[in-house]
């Protein structure tokens, strides 16, 4: 019996040392990126209140876990890539044994040091001492007898020069009108004590590399899609005529805690009937009817990587003729859109594709009476690709051509809401729309249909990272009677 248990440990420790080399790699690119004369500096996220002295559950801010694989609150990284020796300081909170009976164990250095691979971890009360000395010119001591190190003369040099820079990782510009980021108030702050230095956000540079994920975030990535694609098998045998909502979501979610997941991505989203035209439908308390359809939009995060997987089943077993027409139309808008991803792609040619095929398809069905303007978007509302990662709707540039190593989405959807001739304003040029179409909308109304799945872009092409789950007519009609 102990060999398997020995085969997972062996697992686990090489999965979590290639985590520290890939850790390593990242600031060293960053480092690259920032050029000497910086100082770099990113910060853990903060407790969040949910109500009164309720704590929602923690969540690292992804810069800083991207650069450190940490989840300790109130830690600091900060990098220095012009030093001449030592040039990555992880600051920690120091152990307190009566925060720690409340809240659970603390880091070490050792601990800090060990998973994080950062060479030089202290306790954040020596933070403000380091930024002080450096920020002023001087050198930073941790002994007071110590030699002076020499490692930081070349950025007390840009200090004395004037051209030293502080910069910082926020997703704000710098000059900005109104309240600005807590980071940002931190770092004016120190500009403003320090004469000569600068401020500047970093973040383009964070954002850029994690954009393009190397293998180790390609296996994350492979292990949520894993994960997600057996959690939405799970869904799919318990939305059954009778059922409610919440038992797809509960059957979903049980899946995410038993293979370790660390959380949901993002809230699941089950919504069954006239709530599959909802986007985000939230509340999940609807009792299923048999010839609903049961829109599924939810995937795991594992090791803090995330997927994005949606389907659209009829909870019966067997999709109508109506909602086989939809259906078949959103496929075929997704089919097309991910023949065309391929590196020099931009995304948004990805998302143009699903607009041309559903204008298409949507002006053959009677619900648009023209397929050159706008109509359109009364019943597809939303784009069809973005970035995964870190974030389910990660950080990339959308203008950018798709390379080898962009995690994406396709996720097109037509959703004929029961309200949506309702709320058109009443122009003339509407009331004819409304007119027109009223046949075909009565024919379709209540059906919500989204398609989402996750890829990778490879050297060689498309890795379709949730292909396990059904996803044709066939295919989830075939599964759904074998329940």
């Amino acid at each position: 019996m102990r060999a398997p248990f020995l085969l997972l440990a062996c697992a686990l420790f090489a999965r979590a040392g290639e985590l520290q080399d890939d850790l390593a790699a990242r600031r060293a690119r960053l480092m690259e990126k920032l050029g000497p004369g910086t100082l770099f500096l990113v910060r853990s996220a903060p407790h969040r209140v949910y109500s009164l002295d309720v704590e929602h559950e923690y969540r690292q801010d992804s810069n800083f876990y991207y650069l450190t694989g940490i989840e300790e609150h109130d830690a600091t990284l900060v990098l220095m890539p012009g030093n001449n020796g030592r040039k990555q300081f992880l600051f920690l909170p120091p152990k307190d044994a009566t925060v720690e009976h409340w809240q659970g164990k603390r880091l070490t250095p050792e601990e800090g040091k060990a998973l994080s691979a950062v060479p030089d971890v202290h306790s954040n009360a020596d933070l403000e001492p380091f930024l002080e000395a450096v920020l002023s010119g001087r050198p930073w001591f941790t002994h007071r007898r110590a030699p002076r190190p020499p490692d930081f003369d070349p950025f007390l040099d840009a200090v004395h020069r004037g051209t030293a820079r502080l910069a910082v990782s926020l997703d704000q510009p710098l000059q900005i009108a109104g309240p600005i980021n807590p980071i940002l108030a931190w770092a004016n702050e120190l500009r403003d004590r320090f004469p000569g230095i600068t401020v500047a956000n970093a973040t383009r540079h964070v954002h850029a590399l994690r954009q393009v994920k190397s293998p180790y975030e390609r296996r994350m990535l492979t292990r949520s899609a894993g994960v997600s694609s057996e959690a939405h098998l799970a869904g799919m045998r318990a939305a059954k005529p009778g059922a409610s909502e919440y038992e797809v979501k509960a059957a979903i979610e049980e899946v995410y805690r038993r293979r370790g997941a660390l959380s949901t991505g993002y809230p699941s989203i089950t919504g069954s009937g006239p709530n599959a035209t909802i986007l985000h439908y939230a509340k999940s308390n609807r009792r299923m009817d048999a010839g609903d359809l049961m829109l599924v939009d939810a995937a795991a995060n594992t090791d803090y990587y995330t997927v994005d997987i949606t389907r659209t089943y009829p909870v019966n077993g067997k999709f109508s003729p109506a909602q086989k027409e939809i259906y078949n139309l959103v496929l075929e808008a997704q089919n097309e859109a991910m023949r065309l991803a391929k590196p020099g792609s931009k995304p948004y040619d990805l998302h143009r594709k699903t607009e041309d095929v559903i204008k298409a398809g949507l002006l053959r069905l009677g619900l648009i009476t023209d397929a050159s303007g706008d109509q359109f978007r009364t019943w597809y509302t939303h784009g069809a690709v973005h970035y995964l990662g870190i974030d389910v709707h990660d950080v990339g540039d959308p203008n950018l051509p798709l390379a080898p190593g962009h995690a994406f989405v396709i996720e097109p959807g037509i959703y004929i809401r029961p309200d949506a001739l309702d709320t058109l304003p009443k122009t003339d040029e509407n009331l004819e729309f409304i007119r027109k179409v009223k046949p075909a909308f009565e024919k379709y109304r209540g059906i919500g249909i989204r398609i989402e799945d996750s890829f990778i872009l490879t050297e060689s092409g498309l890795d379709w990272l949730s292909k396990r789950v059904p996803r044709t007519i066939e295919e989830i009609e075939s599964f759904l009677g074998r329940r």
